[in-house]
């Protein structure tokens, strides 16, 4: 009995996060993308595009779509990642024809608002989808195809696709404006599921080179009740030995940083970069 709950909860998540995510991406196309004729990537902006050639409803013209490219990608991916995504492709199709024909969604005059906002919708959709191991459309399964048979990554299909989609668009639409706006709605997209498959980590990871990295370590600790590394290297010549503090802090809390950095040793070398994701603590009472 329990082994059937821990089967079935985590379950349970998926297709919650799946709906949600799909309720979402549907939301973005219906009232911003496609009353703006703002077409977006992957296999909801070929849906769009489809739309706009035919009488062909968008969330129809979705499955049309997917349908023969989750049948061609079967034997690529699992069958319970398989059962997830068509439910994903249903619900998403059903509730942007529902959306479109029954909500009378107040107009957006602003472009640039509904390039932004659908955009954001969409990337928000396909990030909760994906966090319910799922796919939100057929193009990641072409990825994945192309990347078996050949050495182009799947990341590098899919921005083919997209890009494809943007063309498309604009000689369809005979719009060089409609073609760009798409392309910073994908843009928006891409950043959007980014922060949500990375959890939007608001840390900084900062390297620290310094003659002083054990004195400025016992500072970090002291004052800003942070936990470091320190590692012990030499220059590219192997002259001289360096050290290097790598400590993990929030965003905010940077000035604080550089300023004990500069004070204790003001030749020291700092470099911040972002941490897409982060697991565990980086306090005190935690080993680093």
């Amino acid at each position: 009995m329990q082994r059937t709950m821990t089967q079935i909860i985590p379950e349970i998540k998926n297709i919650t996060f799946i709906t949600l995510g799909s309720a979402i991406l549907a939301c973005g196309v219906a009232f911003f993308l496609l009353p703006g004729e703002i077409a977006t990537g992957g296999t909801p902006g070929m849906g769009m595009l489809l739309h706009f050639l035919t009488d062909i409803s968008t969330g129809i013209s979705m499955l049309l779509i997917n349908i023969p490219l989750l049948i061609a990608g079967v034997k690529f991916i699992d069958s319970r990642f398989a059962l997830r995504t068509i439910y994903s492709m249903v619900v998403t199709s059903i509730m942007v024809d529902l959306l479109t024909t029954y909500i009378n969604f107040p107009s957006i005059k602003s472009i640039l608002l509904s390039t932004i906002y659908g955009g954001t919708c969409v990337g928000l959709g396909v990030g909760l989808v994906l966090k319910g191991n799922a796919s939100a459309g057929g193009t990641t399964i072409i990825a994945r195809i192309v990347a078996t048979f050949t050495h182009v990554k799947p990341a590098q299909v899919v921005l083919i696709i997209d890009a494809f989609i943007v063309l498309a668009a604009g000689a369809i639409l005979q719009d060089m404006e409609k073609m760009l706006w798409a392309m910073l709605s994908i843009y928006a997209t891409t950043q959007v599921i980014d922060k949500v498959l990375t959890m939007a980590v608001p840390e900084k990871i900062v390297h620290i080179v310094s003659d002083q990295a054990d004195l400025i370590g016992k500072k970090i600790n002291q004052k800003m009740d942070r936990d470091g590394t320190i590692l012990s290297g030499h220059n590219l010549i192997n002259q001289r030995d360096k050290r290097l503090l790598f400590v993990v802090v929030g965003a905010r809390r940077i000035p604080q940083l550089k300023s004990i950095v500069l004070e204790t040793d003001p030749q020291a070398l700092m470099i911040v970069m972002e941490a897409q994701e982060m697991t565990g603590s980086s306090k005190r009472n935690h080993r680093s």
